[in-house]
Protein backbone atom coordinates (compact mmCIF):
# COMPACT_ATOMS: atom_id res chain seq x y z
CA UNK A 1 0.00 0.00 0.00
CA UNK A 2 1.45 3.27 -1.14
CA UNK A 3 -0.02 6.46 0.95
CA UNK A 4 -0.68 9.65 -0.67
CA UNK A 5 1.32 12.32 -0.49
CA UNK A 6 -0.49 14.25 1.66
CA UNK A 7 -0.67 12.19 4.04
CA UNK A 8 3.28 11.25 4.53
CA UNK A 9 3.80 15.02 4.74
CA UNK A 10 2.10 15.19 7.49
CA UNK A 11 2.94 12.29 9.27
CA UNK A 12 6.87 13.78 8.94
CA UNK A 13 5.16 16.83 10.96
CA UNK A 14 3.74 15.44 13.05
CA UNK A 15 6.71 13.69 14.20
CA UNK A 16 9.51 16.21 14.09
CA UNK A 17 9.70 17.29 17.72
CA UNK A 18 9.72 13.89 18.75
CA UNK A 19 12.89 13.68 16.12
CA UNK A 20 14.52 16.40 17.44
CA UNK A 21 16.97 15.04 20.42
CA UNK A 22 18.23 12.31 17.71
CA UNK A 23 21.68 12.62 16.77
CA UNK A 24 22.25 15.04 14.21
CA UNK A 25 25.16 17.12 12.78
CA UNK A 26 24.52 20.67 14.66
CA UNK A 27 22.34 23.11 12.48
CA UNK A 28 20.82 20.36 10.68
CA UNK A 29 17.38 20.73 9.75
CA UNK A 30 17.14 16.22 10.00
CA UNK A 31 15.63 15.71 6.30
CA UNK A 32 12.65 17.64 6.16
CA UNK A 33 9.77 15.96 3.09
CA UNK A 34 9.87 18.73 0.68
CA UNK A 35 14.19 18.52 0.38
CA UNK A 36 15.41 19.06 -2.76
CA UNK A 37 16.85 16.37 -5.11
CA UNK A 38 20.38 15.87 -3.73
CA UNK A 39 23.46 14.13 -5.46
CA UNK A 40 24.38 10.73 -4.47
CA UNK A 41 26.70 10.65 -1.08
CA UNK A 42 29.61 8.51 -1.50
CA UNK A 43 30.42 6.44 1.84
CA UNK A 44 33.26 4.45 3.13
CA UNK A 45 32.87 1.48 5.62
CA UNK A 46 35.61 -0.02 7.52
CA UNK A 47 33.94 -3.18 7.68
CA UNK A 48 32.58 -5.50 4.75
CA UNK A 49 29.64 -7.49 5.69
CA UNK A 50 30.48 -10.66 7.21
CA UNK A 51 27.29 -12.59 7.10
CA UNK A 52 25.54 -11.47 4.19
CA UNK A 53 24.10 -8.40 5.53
CA UNK A 54 21.63 -10.55 7.86
CA UNK A 55 20.11 -8.28 10.17
CA UNK A 56 20.74 -10.69 13.16
CA UNK A 57 24.27 -10.26 13.54
CA UNK A 58 27.93 -8.13 13.46
CA UNK A 59 26.07 -6.52 9.85
CA UNK A 60 23.04 -5.06 11.47
CA UNK A 61 24.79 -1.67 11.91
CA UNK A 62 25.95 -1.60 8.51
CA UNK A 63 22.43 -1.77 7.96
CA UNK A 64 21.52 1.08 10.40
CA UNK A 65 24.38 3.42 9.49
CA UNK A 66 23.44 3.34 6.35
CA UNK A 67 19.69 4.09 6.40
CA UNK A 68 18.41 1.35 5.41
CA UNK A 69 16.71 -0.55 8.62
CA UNK A 70 15.02 0.60 11.82
CA UNK A 71 13.17 -1.02 14.46
CA UNK A 72 10.37 -0.21 16.81
CA UNK A 73 12.33 2.57 18.65
CA UNK A 74 15.47 4.35 18.43
CA UNK A 75 18.24 5.96 21.00
CA UNK A 76 17.63 9.58 21.60
CA UNK A 77 20.79 11.73 22.47
CA UNK A 78 20.62 10.56 26.21
CA UNK A 79 20.77 6.98 25.48
CA UNK A 80 16.70 7.17 25.93
CA UNK A 81 14.26 4.94 24.17
CA UNK A 82 12.47 6.65 21.52
CA UNK A 83 9.53 6.41 18.89
CA UNK A 84 10.96 5.41 15.34
CA UNK A 85 8.29 2.34 13.88
CA UNK A 86 6.49 2.67 17.17
CA UNK A 87 5.27 6.37 17.65
CA UNK A 88 4.32 5.43 21.58
CA UNK A 89 4.02 2.61 23.92
CA UNK A 90 2.80 1.72 27.47
CA UNK A 91 3.97 -1.15 29.60
CA UNK A 92 0.46 -3.42 30.54
CA UNK A 93 2.04 -5.33 33.02
CA UNK A 94 5.54 -6.28 34.50
CA UNK A 95 6.29 -8.82 31.34
CA UNK A 96 3.73 -7.16 28.67
CA UNK A 97 4.03 -3.74 26.68
CA UNK A 98 1.71 -2.73 23.88
CA UNK A 99 3.39 -0.44 20.62
CA UNK A 100 1.67 1.27 18.65
CA UNK A 101 2.82 1.67 15.24
CA UNK A 102 2.96 5.16 13.36
CA UNK A 103 1.74 4.97 9.30
CA UNK A 104 4.48 3.78 7.61
CA UNK A 105 5.63 1.94 4.54
CA UNK A 106 8.03 -0.89 3.76
CA UNK A 107 10.28 -0.77 0.57
CA UNK A 108 8.90 -3.37 -1.46
CA UNK A 109 5.04 -1.28 -1.12
CA UNK A 110 3.64 -2.90 1.50
CA UNK A 111 2.04 -1.33 4.59
CA UNK A 112 4.01 -1.33 7.91
CA UNK A 113 1.72 -3.54 9.82
CA UNK A 114 0.60 -5.11 13.16
CA UNK A 115 1.02 -8.73 11.74
CA UNK A 116 3.92 -7.72 9.65
CA UNK A 117 5.80 -6.16 12.51
CA UNK A 118 5.18 -9.52 14.93
CA UNK A 119 6.54 -12.03 12.54
CA UNK A 120 9.54 -9.89 11.97
CA UNK A 121 10.21 -10.18 15.74
CA UNK A 122 9.51 -13.49 15.72
CA UNK A 123 11.81 -13.93 13.04
CA UNK A 124 14.24 -12.59 15.05
CA UNK A 125 14.10 -14.75 17.73
CA UNK A 126 14.09 -18.19 16.23
CA UNK A 127 17.33 -16.94 14.41
CA UNK A 128 20.84 -19.12 15.02
CA UNK A 129 22.58 -17.92 16.96
CA UNK A 130 19.90 -15.46 18.40
CA UNK A 131 20.65 -11.65 17.75
CA UNK A 132 22.89 -10.19 20.98
CA UNK A 133 19.91 -8.00 21.73
CA UNK A 134 17.96 -11.44 23.28
CA UNK A 135 20.76 -12.60 24.53
CA UNK A 136 18.92 -14.48 27.68
CA UNK A 137 15.32 -13.05 26.75
CA UNK A 138 12.58 -15.02 25.75
CA UNK A 139 9.62 -12.74 24.17
CA UNK A 140 6.86 -13.34 22.02
CA UNK A 141 4.61 -10.56 19.53
CA UNK A 142 1.26 -10.69 18.28
CA UNK A 143 -0.57 -8.13 16.08
CA UNK A 144 -3.57 -5.93 18.35
CA UNK A 145 -6.03 -4.86 16.46
CA UNK A 146 -4.92 -1.89 13.43
CA UNK A 147 -1.98 -0.39 15.46
CA UNK A 148 -0.63 -2.23 18.15
CA UNK A 149 1.81 -5.09 17.89
CA UNK A 150 1.71 -6.36 21.54
CA UNK A 151 5.35 -8.00 23.17
CA UNK A 152 5.45 -10.51 25.97
CA UNK A 153 8.44 -11.54 27.69
CA UNK A 154 9.11 -14.72 29.39
CA UNK A 155 9.90 -12.85 32.31
CA UNK A 156 10.16 -9.39 33.03
CA UNK A 157 12.07 -7.27 30.75
CA UNK A 158 11.95 -3.37 32.40
CA UNK A 159 14.28 -1.91 29.27
CA UNK A 160 12.12 -3.94 26.43
CA UNK A 161 11.69 -0.22 24.48
CA UNK A 162 15.54 -0.07 24.62
CA UNK A 163 16.12 -3.81 23.32
CA UNK A 164 14.05 -2.74 20.14
CA UNK A 165 15.76 0.05 19.15
CA UNK A 166 18.31 -2.91 18.70
CA UNK A 167 20.04 -3.00 14.80
CA UNK A 168 19.38 -6.49 15.27
CA UNK A 169 15.43 -6.03 15.44
CA UNK A 170 15.25 -4.11 12.74
CA UNK A 171 11.42 -5.22 10.82
CA UNK A 172 11.72 -6.51 7.77
CA UNK A 173 8.34 -6.64 5.14
CA UNK A 174 7.45 -10.48 4.59
CA UNK A 175 8.98 -11.06 2.03
CA UNK A 176 12.33 -10.28 3.62
CA UNK A 177 12.29 -14.06 5.60
CA UNK A 178 12.76 -17.64 3.61
CA UNK A 179 11.67 -20.77 4.87
CA UNK A 180 15.50 -21.43 6.27
CA UNK A 181 15.31 -18.39 8.24
CA UNK A 182 17.29 -15.87 6.31
CA UNK A 183 16.46 -12.28 6.00
CA UNK A 184 17.27 -10.08 2.98
CA UNK A 185 17.33 -6.69 3.74
CA UNK A 186 17.44 -5.72 -0.14
CA UNK A 187 14.25 -3.57 -0.71
CA UNK A 188 12.37 -5.02 2.47
CA UNK A 189 13.52 -2.49 5.03
CA UNK A 190 11.64 0.86 6.26
CA UNK A 191 14.39 3.29 6.19
CA UNK A 192 15.03 7.04 4.33
CA UNK A 193 17.55 4.37 1.71
CA UNK A 194 16.60 1.17 0.09
CA UNK A 195 19.24 -1.26 -0.80
CA UNK A 196 19.38 -1.99 -4.25
CA UNK A 197 22.35 -3.66 -5.13
CA UNK A 198 25.22 -5.82 -3.02
CA UNK A 199 28.69 -6.45 -4.90
CA UNK A 200 29.99 -8.64 -2.04
CA UNK A 201 32.68 -7.39 -0.10
CA UNK A 202 33.46 -4.08 -1.72
CA UNK A 203 30.43 -2.18 -1.99
CA UNK A 204 26.56 -1.53 -1.97
CA UNK A 205 24.71 0.82 -3.68
CA UNK A 206 21.22 2.59 -1.94
CA UNK A 207 18.49 4.33 -3.71
CA UNK A 208 16.43 6.74 -1.65
CA UNK A 209 13.13 5.21 -0.23
CA UNK A 210 10.40 8.35 -1.76
CA UNK A 211 7.78 6.80 0.41
CA UNK A 212 10.05 7.10 3.82
CA UNK A 213 7.27 7.94 6.92
CA UNK A 214 10.22 10.87 7.99
CA UNK A 215 10.35 12.46 4.84
CA UNK A 216 11.98 12.52 1.97
CA UNK A 217 16.06 11.88 2.07
CA UNK A 218 18.01 14.79 0.78
CA UNK A 219 20.48 13.01 -1.34
CA UNK A 220 19.14 10.80 -4.16
CA UNK A 221 21.04 7.29 -2.92
CA UNK A 222 24.68 6.42 -1.45
CA UNK A 223 27.26 4.45 -2.63
CA UNK A 224 28.97 2.67 -0.51
CA UNK A 225 32.26 1.03 -0.59
CA UNK A 226 33.99 -1.39 2.29
CA UNK A 227 37.46 -0.73 2.61
CA UNK A 228 38.97 -2.15 5.44
CA UNK A 229 42.17 -0.52 5.23
CA UNK A 230 42.28 2.53 7.19
CA UNK A 231 45.08 4.11 5.58
CA UNK A 232 43.24 3.63 2.45
CA UNK A 233 39.83 5.11 3.50
CA UNK A 234 41.49 8.74 4.31
CA UNK A 235 43.27 8.71 1.39
CA UNK A 236 39.79 8.41 -0.32
CA UNK A 237 38.78 11.16 1.39
CA UNK A 238 41.55 13.27 0.80
CA UNK A 239 41.41 13.03 -2.82
CA UNK A 240 37.70 13.40 -3.25
CA UNK A 241 36.86 10.03 -4.01
CA UNK A 242 34.04 9.98 -1.18
CA UNK A 243 32.50 11.99 1.03
CA UNK A 244 31.91 10.67 4.07
CA UNK A 245 34.74 7.63 5.71
CA UNK A 246 33.86 6.14 9.58
CA UNK A 247 36.87 5.02 11.55
CA UNK A 248 39.78 7.15 10.55
CA UNK A 249 43.14 5.90 11.96
CA UNK A 250 44.67 7.70 14.57
CA UNK A 251 47.66 8.19 12.75
CA UNK A 252 45.97 9.21 9.44
CA UNK A 253 44.13 12.58 11.35
CA UNK A 254 46.21 14.85 11.15
CA UNK A 255 47.03 14.46 7.44
CA UNK A 256 42.88 15.28 6.95
CA UNK A 257 42.28 19.20 7.28
CA UNK A 258 40.87 20.45 10.44
CA UNK A 259 37.59 20.69 9.13
CA UNK A 260 37.33 17.69 7.52
CA UNK A 261 37.65 15.45 11.20
CA UNK A 262 35.06 15.46 13.48
CA UNK A 263 35.92 13.50 17.08
CA UNK A 264 33.13 11.77 18.78
CA UNK A 265 33.11 10.32 22.07
CA UNK A 266 32.38 7.04 22.01
CA UNK A 267 30.66 3.85 24.15
CA UNK A 268 33.54 1.34 22.55
CA UNK A 269 35.93 0.34 24.71
CA UNK A 270 38.95 -1.85 23.57
CA UNK A 271 39.50 -4.38 25.42
CA UNK A 272 41.94 -8.21 25.46
CA UNK A 273 39.79 -11.10 26.05
CA UNK A 274 41.39 -14.47 27.43
CA UNK A 275 39.99 -17.54 26.83
CA UNK A 276 39.64 -19.14 30.19
CA UNK A 277 38.03 -22.35 28.46
CA UNK A 278 41.01 -24.02 27.09
CA UNK A 279 44.82 -22.99 26.64
CA UNK A 280 47.24 -21.31 28.71
CA UNK A 281 44.35 -18.82 30.77
CA UNK A 282 42.62 -21.06 31.83
CA UNK A 283 44.65 -20.63 34.91
CA UNK A 284 43.19 -17.92 36.59
CA UNK A 285 46.94 -17.13 37.87
CA UNK A 286 48.44 -16.74 34.46
CA UNK A 287 45.11 -14.77 33.65
CA UNK A 288 46.46 -12.47 36.47
CA UNK A 289 49.43 -12.28 35.01
CA UNK A 290 48.40 -11.38 31.92
CA UNK A 291 46.42 -8.03 33.55
CA UNK A 292 49.19 -6.78 35.67
CA UNK A 293 51.66 -7.66 32.52
CA UNK A 294 49.99 -4.31 30.61
CA UNK A 295 50.19 -0.73 30.77
CA UNK A 296 47.00 0.92 29.90
CA UNK A 297 48.07 4.54 30.04
CA UNK A 298 51.29 3.87 27.03
CA UNK A 299 48.30 2.64 24.52
CA UNK A 300 46.17 5.66 25.58
CA UNK A 301 48.79 7.77 25.03
CA UNK A 302 50.89 6.25 22.62
CA UNK A 303 48.73 4.03 20.29
CA UNK A 304 45.93 6.46 20.59
CA UNK A 305 48.31 9.87 20.35
CA UNK A 306 45.63 11.30 23.48
CA UNK A 307 42.32 10.29 21.32
CA UNK A 308 41.20 7.42 23.46
CA UNK A 309 41.43 7.18 27.48
CA UNK A 310 43.08 4.39 29.51
CA UNK A 311 40.91 1.49 30.60
CA UNK A 312 39.36 1.50 33.55
CA UNK A 313 36.50 -1.04 33.10
CA UNK A 314 33.99 -2.24 30.72
CA UNK A 315 32.33 1.06 31.21
CA UNK A 316 34.19 4.22 29.69
CA UNK A 317 33.48 7.89 30.23
CA UNK A 318 31.27 8.33 27.22
CA UNK A 319 28.39 6.07 29.90
CA UNK A 320 28.72 9.09 32.10
CA UNK A 321 26.88 7.67 35.36
CA UNK A 322 29.65 4.43 35.68
CA UNK A 323 32.91 6.28 37.05
CA UNK A 324 30.68 7.61 39.93
CA UNK A 325 29.16 4.08 40.70
CA UNK A 326 32.02 2.05 39.69
CA UNK A 327 33.13 -1.12 42.34
CA UNK A 328 36.31 -2.16 43.46
CA UNK A 329 36.73 -5.85 42.00
CA UNK A 330 37.57 -8.25 45.24
CA UNK A 331 39.23 -11.50 45.47
CA UNK A 332 41.59 -11.66 42.24
CA UNK A 333 43.62 -14.56 41.74
CA UNK A 334 47.35 -13.92 42.74
CA UNK A 335 49.93 -12.89 39.17
CA UNK A 336 51.63 -16.47 38.67
CA UNK A 337 54.93 -17.21 36.80
CA UNK A 338 54.13 -17.56 32.89
CA UNK A 339 57.88 -19.35 32.49
CA UNK A 340 57.90 -19.05 28.70
CA UNK A 341 53.97 -20.36 28.63
CA UNK A 342 52.74 -19.96 24.55
CA UNK A 343 49.74 -17.96 23.55
CA UNK A 344 48.25 -16.90 20.43
CA UNK A 345 47.00 -13.48 20.12
CA UNK A 346 44.77 -12.17 17.39
CA UNK A 347 43.06 -8.99 16.42
CA UNK A 348 41.41 -7.55 12.74
CA UNK A 349 42.81 -5.14 11.27
CA UNK A 350 39.69 -3.31 10.10
CA UNK A 351 39.96 -0.68 12.91
CA UNK A 352 43.95 0.21 11.94
CA UNK A 353 44.88 0.94 15.95
CA UNK A 354 44.09 -2.63 17.30
CA UNK A 355 46.86 -4.16 15.49
CA UNK A 356 49.30 -1.79 16.51
CA UNK A 357 47.94 -2.54 20.04
CA UNK A 358 48.34 -5.81 19.81
CA UNK A 359 51.95 -5.56 19.05
CA UNK A 360 52.12 -3.63 21.96
CA UNK A 361 50.46 -6.00 24.14
CA UNK A 362 52.11 -8.89 22.31
CA UNK A 363 55.73 -7.17 23.66
CA UNK A 364 54.53 -6.35 26.99
CA UNK A 365 53.37 -9.79 27.93
CA UNK A 366 56.63 -11.01 26.41
CA UNK A 367 58.55 -9.11 29.22
CA UNK A 368 56.49 -10.56 31.48
CA UNK A 369 57.71 -14.02 30.02
CA UNK A 370 54.97 -15.22 27.94
CA UNK A 371 55.76 -16.31 24.17
CA UNK A 372 53.21 -14.56 22.01
CA UNK A 373 52.22 -15.62 18.42
CA UNK A 374 50.34 -12.75 16.82
CA UNK A 375 47.31 -13.29 14.26
CA UNK A 376 46.10 -10.58 12.05
CA UNK A 377 43.18 -10.72 10.09
CA UNK A 378 40.44 -8.64 8.64
CA UNK A 379 37.50 -9.26 11.04
CA UNK A 380 34.51 -11.14 8.43
CA UNK A 381 37.94 -13.85 7.97
CA UNK A 382 38.61 -13.86 12.05
CA UNK A 383 34.63 -13.78 13.90
CA UNK A 384 33.84 -17.50 13.72
CA UNK A 385 37.28 -18.78 15.00
CA UNK A 386 37.26 -16.44 17.42
CA UNK A 387 33.35 -17.01 19.34
CA UNK A 388 34.57 -20.78 18.84
CA UNK A 389 37.38 -20.34 21.07
CA UNK A 390 40.27 -21.24 18.90
CA UNK A 391 42.77 -17.90 20.37
CA UNK A 392 44.11 -17.70 23.77
CA UNK A 393 43.91 -14.31 23.73
CA UNK A 394 41.74 -11.36 21.52
CA UNK A 395 41.80 -7.90 21.15
CA UNK A 396 38.22 -6.72 20.43
CA UNK A 397 36.90 -3.27 20.09
CA UNK A 398 33.33 -3.26 21.53
CA UNK A 399 30.74 -0.83 22.01
CA UNK A 400 29.31 -1.65 25.29
CA UNK A 401 25.70 -0.23 24.64
CA UNK A 402 25.50 -1.11 20.73
CA UNK A 403 23.05 -4.04 21.25
CA UNK A 404 20.36 -2.51 23.05
CA UNK A 405 21.21 0.78 24.75
CA UNK A 406 20.92 -1.34 27.93
CA UNK A 407 24.53 -1.25 30.07
CA UNK A 408 23.58 -4.68 31.25
CA UNK A 409 23.09 -6.28 27.95
CA UNK A 410 27.20 -6.68 26.92
CA UNK A 411 27.29 -8.54 30.17
CA UNK A 412 25.23 -11.20 29.44
CA UNK A 413 26.23 -11.59 25.66
CA UNK A 414 29.70 -11.43 26.53
CA UNK A 415 30.42 -13.20 29.52
CA UNK A 416 27.43 -15.37 30.84
CA UNK A 417 27.55 -18.96 30.35
CA UNK A 418 24.74 -18.83 27.68
CA UNK A 419 26.18 -15.74 26.25
CA UNK A 420 26.00 -15.28 22.09
CA UNK A 421 28.76 -13.28 21.53
CA UNK A 422 31.23 -14.80 24.86
CA UNK A 423 34.68 -14.53 22.80
CA UNK A 424 36.62 -15.08 26.50
CA UNK A 425 34.37 -18.51 26.85
CA UNK A 426 33.90 -17.21 30.19
CA UNK A 427 31.31 -19.31 32.34
CA UNK A 428 31.40 -18.03 36.36
CA UNK A 429 28.57 -18.44 38.38
CA UNK A 430 29.07 -15.52 40.58
CA UNK A 431 29.35 -13.92 37.39
CA UNK A 432 26.09 -15.13 35.88
CA UNK A 433 24.21 -14.30 39.42
CA UNK A 434 25.62 -10.62 39.16
CA UNK A 435 24.28 -10.32 36.03
CA UNK A 436 21.22 -12.19 36.63
CA UNK A 437 20.36 -9.73 39.15
CA UNK A 438 21.48 -6.56 36.76
CA UNK A 439 19.06 -8.05 34.18
CA UNK A 440 15.73 -8.36 36.66
CA UNK A 441 16.20 -4.68 37.94
CA UNK A 442 13.64 -1.89 36.85
CA UNK A 443 14.40 1.30 38.33
CA UNK A 444 17.26 2.87 36.38
CA UNK A 445 19.26 4.23 38.91
CA UNK A 446 19.49 0.41 40.29
CA UNK A 447 20.19 -1.16 37.43
CA UNK A 448 23.08 1.26 37.01
CA UNK A 449 24.44 0.20 40.51
CA UNK A 450 23.78 -3.60 39.58
CA UNK A 451 25.77 -3.44 36.05
CA UNK A 452 28.19 -1.99 38.11
CA UNK A 453 28.66 -4.60 39.88
CA UNK A 454 28.31 -7.27 37.83
CA UNK A 455 31.17 -5.55 36.27
CA UNK A 456 33.41 -6.21 39.36
CA UNK A 457 32.69 -9.69 39.38
CA UNK A 458 33.68 -9.92 35.67
CA UNK A 459 36.82 -8.07 36.41
CA UNK A 460 37.98 -10.44 39.37
CA UNK A 461 37.71 -13.56 36.97
CA UNK A 462 40.76 -11.83 34.72
CA UNK A 463 38.37 -12.74 31.29
CA UNK A 464 38.94 -8.83 30.18
CA UNK A 465 41.18 -6.85 30.51
CA UNK A 466 40.18 -3.32 29.43
CA UNK A 467 42.76 -1.40 27.48
CA UNK A 468 41.58 2.02 26.44
CA UNK A 469 37.85 3.51 25.76
CA UNK A 470 37.78 5.16 22.30
CA UNK A 471 36.72 8.01 20.55
CA UNK A 472 35.88 7.55 17.14
CA UNK A 473 37.70 10.07 14.17
CA UNK A 474 35.21 10.40 11.39
CA UNK A 475 35.98 11.72 7.82
CA UNK A 476 33.65 14.25 6.35
CA UNK A 477 34.06 16.40 3.45
CA UNK A 478 33.58 19.89 3.57
CA UNK A 479 30.12 20.04 0.92
CA UNK A 480 28.44 17.43 3.56
CA UNK A 481 25.98 18.12 6.12
CA UNK A 482 23.72 16.46 8.51
CA UNK A 483 26.08 13.96 9.11
CA UNK A 484 25.07 11.90 12.24
CA UNK A 485 27.55 11.24 14.68
CA UNK A 486 26.48 8.96 17.83
CA UNK A 487 28.48 7.57 20.68
CA UNK A 488 26.63 4.25 20.16
CA UNK A 489 27.90 4.48 16.34
CA UNK A 490 24.60 2.94 15.06
CA UNK A 491 24.11 6.12 12.72
CA UNK A 492 25.64 7.56 10.39
CA UNK A 493 23.85 8.55 7.08
CA UNK A 494 20.06 9.94 7.13
CA UNK A 495 17.21 11.76 5.50
CA UNK A 496 18.95 15.35 6.42
CA UNK A 497 22.44 14.27 5.42
CA UNK A 498 23.39 15.85 2.51
CA UNK A 499 26.54 17.19 0.03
Amino acid sequence: MRFPRHRRLLAALATTPLLAGCFASGGDDGGAADARDGSRLRVALAFPPAENLSPYGADATILSRLGVTEGLTALDANGAAAPALAASWRREDDRTWLFTLREAAFQDGTEVTPAAVAAALTHATEAEPAPAALSGVTLTAAAEGRTGVRVTTGTPDPVLPLRLSSPSLAVLSPKAYDSEGAADPVGTATGPFELTRVDGSTGAGLDRFDDYWGGRAQASGIDARFIADGTARANALRTGEIDLAEAIPVAQAATLDADTRRETATTRTTSLLLNTESGVFQDASLRAAARAAVDTSALAQGVYEGHADAGAGIYGPAVTWAEGKRVRPTGRAQAGRPAGASLTLATYDNRPELPEIAQVVEQQLEKAGFTVTLEVREYSRLESDALAGKFDAFVLARNTLVDTGDPVAVLASDYTCDGGYNIAQLCDTTVDRAVAKAEGTADPGQRQDAAMAAEAAILRTDAVVPLVHQRVITGVAGPVAGALLDPYERTLVGSGTRR
